[in-house]
């Protein structure tokens, strides 16, 4: 039992003992009988005190509820597969897979987003990004023009256009083409980057949140509308708790604390601030409708023209502008405020089985389904991404990594951002063949 209960073993590894070995089946009459079986018993001893809310959502399954709670600590879209930890994250034009702490990129490299180098236009399959640190790379943001990239050690790499000032590298207003460590962040070591249209966000492991880039709307959180050319942090959250997540959409900022909060910042013109109305934030603000409920926020999601956000017993919340469904109520109505379900246009959201479910606008085949197949078509042991909203019209790809590590893509390939080669693009999921390369 103490093996059992020491937290090394995951869901899947429990679910595993139950089904190939007799003794972990049965109670044998040594644990309380509302627990089916011993793995039952050690799954609720990992999960703790938890709503029965949660419990009931789950089917009375404890394992279910333990891997809900596990996958929520798996940040930032980082999943751990049989083929290693992976995540995937997509541009407008270009990918970032990380698999095993390495980075790799395809697609389009304007402004040296993809960081190979300057003489580098394009990869058509996956390219291995070298780096200056020995470091290993935990998390990546893609953005329109740049990326981010937060290493093991806790220090931040941008690369690409950085005449907003978004790379975090002070008054230098040319592309950045390979991985550059922020200097400015030294000493204060990070675990999560949020790219934005021209900014970036950045979360400290101490819970501080550090904002650079255009600043046109207060999307920097500093209370006015000067641009940063360095992150700076963020004052205003002094007070209101430890922040434990961040995201970015076009032109606003989300985060949340650990007390279940949500708060945000910036432009509210696709009401995706959350407050009711479309009056631009210059500090953060709590989105009071989830407080007045007593709903616990545990992550968020921002896209160029609506949000979501899933709660502490895995419901799904969407807001903002609703054209071609994409906040999934079966209208297109814009939402306010949050509203609780029973993409620039679509959203993905993965449940506890593994399947996928899609909604909002089918344009290049961008829901991974073909025209006349209705919305929520299931793809089974996907794992990333768990919640997203994806608000680009036009040519974006979609990725998503299944449990054996296994990448599918869908949506436009024009300028190879899918990794696919000799292909203009693909209406249904298809298998991304992982021969990743070396920069020469």
């Amino acid at each position: 039992m103490e093996i059992l209960c020491s937290g090394r073993l995951g869901a899947a590894d429990l679910a595993c003992l139950e089904t190939s070995c007799r003794m972990f089946r049965g109670s044998h009459e040594i644990f309380p009988k509302k627990f089916r079986s011993v793995v039952e018993f050690v799954a609720f001893t990992l999960c703790g005190d938890q709503p029965r809310d949660l419990l009931d959502r789950c089917d009375g399954n404890w394992k279910k509820v333990l891997r809900f709670l596990q996958s929520l600590e798996q940040s930032s879209g980082t999943v751990a597969t049989s083929s290693g930890n992976m995540q995937v994250t997509t541009g407008r034009h270009h990918t970032l897979l990380v698999h095993d702490s390495s980075v790799y990129s395809c697609g389009s490299s304007l402004c040296g987003v993809l960081g190979h180098g300057q003489d580098t236009t394009q990869c058509v399959t996956f390219t291995r990004i070298n780096f200056p640190s020995f470091s290993h790379v935990i998390h990546v943001s893609a953005s329109h023009n740049h990326a981010a990239f937060v290493m093991q050690s806790g220090e931040v790499f941008t690369c690409g256009d950085n005449s907003s000032f978004c790379c975090g590298h002070g008054e230098v207003g040319r592309a950045i083409f390979r991985p550059t460590r922020i200097e400015a962040m030294k000493g204060m070591p990070c675990v999560q980057a949020a790219t934005g249209l021209s900014f970036t966000v950045l979360l400290t492991k101490d819970g501080h949140v550090y904002t650079c880039g255009t600043n046109t709307h207060g999307q920097l959180g500093h209370g006015d509308n000067l641009d940063r050319p360095t992150p700076k942090k963020v004052e205003a959250f002094e007070g209101l708790g430890r922040v434990t997540q961040i995201a970015a959409g076009s032109s606003y900022t989300l985060s949340v604390a650990d007390d279940g909060t949500v708060f945000s910042f910036g432009s509210c013109s696709n009401f995706c601030l959350a407050h009711g109305d479309q009056h631009d934030e210059l500090l953060p603000r709590a989105v009071q409708p989830f407080r007045r409920k007593g709903v616990h926020i545990v992550r968020v999601s921002a896209a160029d023209e609506h949000a979501v956000a899933l709660d502490s017993i895995g419901q799904v919340y969407t807001w903002g502008r609703g054209y071609c469904g994409a906040l999934g109520h079966g209208d297109e109505n814009d939402k306010t405020l949050p509203e609780l379900l029973s993409g620039k246009r679509k959203t993905f959201v993965v449940a506890d089985d593994g399947s996928a479910f899609a909604f909002g606008w089918m344009g290049f085949g961008s829901l991974g389904f073909a025209a006349g197949e209705r919305g929520g078509a299931p793809a089974a042991g996907l794992l990333s991404p768990p919640l997203r909203g994806s608000d680009q019209h036009g040519p974006v790809p979609h990725l998503a990594v299944t449990t054996r590590g296994s990448i599918f893509g869908f949506g436009d390939n024009e300028r190879a951002q899918l990794g696919l080669e000799r292909m203009r693009g693909s209406l249904l999921p298809t298998e991304i063949p992982l021969h990743t390369q070396d920069t020469t």
